[in-house]
């Protein structure tokens, strides 16, 4: 494992967002023990949210989580030190999640506020053109407060040639686009997926064999779990996302990479949920506190889950036992500012 695979970038909120963090957080990871060294930060910018890697360059995307939205691109240098490569405004408010196309070649960015959908394409060496698309969500949901207007909260890429999904939580829905590569442009698919009134879609993970994904929901505290086909996003059974009593708000999801487990972040009341796909319904198996009631995101890298409570303000590492799935604390929780995002 060489130096730069053994980095991790930490994103948060810097005072534009009423957060404590500076900008980009730099961690090297002990691969055999899991545990984070902070080495700083090494990139100021404002309230990056949310991180992505290129697939195959040394390249890092943030949203700048910003009322007049912006996306900003890094190249990741020995160390991980970051370099500007440039900066690009989303065309929607407070963008909160980005992701890169499987051949590297565009960039998807959710506009939460704008309740859109942007996309930019990647030059040769990674660097965001301008802006080739923006697609806008219309519509509202049942919670007045919450779901007022469109509030799209994730997009997720196909990995083989299947067609972009956006979570929306405002309108209850997640939307279906073809990219056409020539022009950068979206073409819708018809029909979208429109979940249960009040549901709050917020983000979906995909199992590994490309014909299933689990979606939560912000709003009800569930899990869904989905046939993906080529005519749509077929429902299967809707769980809960914890089993604890109290305020659940489910953040994160996940699949482990073996694709027995799904994985839940609860805020509120501070948990990961463990849920075993073996059955016809995901079962929960275990659910594990994490030492925060806030905890924003979570990622599962090299047999580790780093767990970020934006509230308390740190990274909790647990390592992840092969058979059972469960996560276990392993060290003491490593102080970061205000963190919202982990990205290996």
């Amino acid at each position: 494992m060489t130096g730069q695979d053994a980095i991790v970038h930490i994103g948060g909120y810097t005072a534009e967002s009423d957060g404590r963090a500076e900008g980009i957080v730099a961690a090297r990871r002990d691969p055999a023990t899991g545990a984070l060294t902070p080495l700083g930060t090494v990139a100021v910018t404002p309230s990056p949210s949310f991180l992505v890697r290129h697939p195959a360059l040394p390249v890092l995307y943030a949203v700048n989580e910003l009322a007049e939205g912006q996306v900003s691109a890094f190249r990741v240098g020995p160390g991980g030190d970051l370099d500007p490569l440039g900066v690009r405004p989303t065309g929607g408010a407070e963008p909160c999640h980005l992701a890169v196309a499987a051949d590297g070649r565009h960039l998807f960015v959710a506009n939460y506020g704008g309740g859109s959908v942007a996309v930019f394409p990647l030059d040769a060496d990674g660097v965001p053109g301008e802006r080739s698309d923006l697609v806008r969500h219309e519509g509202h949901g049942a919670d007045p407060e919450r779901q007022e207007q469109a509030h799209c909260h994730m997009v997720s890429p196909d990995p083989g040639a299947g067609p972009l999904l956006a979570v929306d939580l405002g309108t209850d829905s997640v939307y279906r686009y073809d990219l056409d590569a020539a022009s950068g442009r979206l073409v819708p698919r018809a029909p979208r997926l429109r979940t249960p009134a009040g549901t709050g879609p917020r983000h979906l993970a995909r199992h590994p064999d490309g014909r299933r994904c689990w979606l939560v929901g912000e709003l009800d505290g569930t899990v869904t779990a989905y046939d993906l086909t080529p005519d749509g996003l077929h429902q299967r059974v809707r769980v809960d996302a914890s089993g604890r009593v109290g305020h659940v708000q489910p953040s994160e999801v996940a699949v482990g990479p073996d694709g027995r487990f799904l994985y839940v972040g609860n805020r509120g009341v501070g948990t990961v949920a463990v849920f075993a796909l073996a059955g016809a319904a995901p079962e929960l198996v275990a659910e594990v506190d994490t030492g925060g009631e806030w905890p924003r995101h979570f990622v599962l890298t090299g047999g580790h889950l780093y767990v970020a409570d934006e509230r308390a303000g740190m990274i909790r590492i647990f390592r992840v036992d092969p058979g059972t799935g469960v996560p276990e604390p392993t060290g003491e929780p490593v102080p970061v500012a205000s963190p919202t995002c982990v990205c290996p």
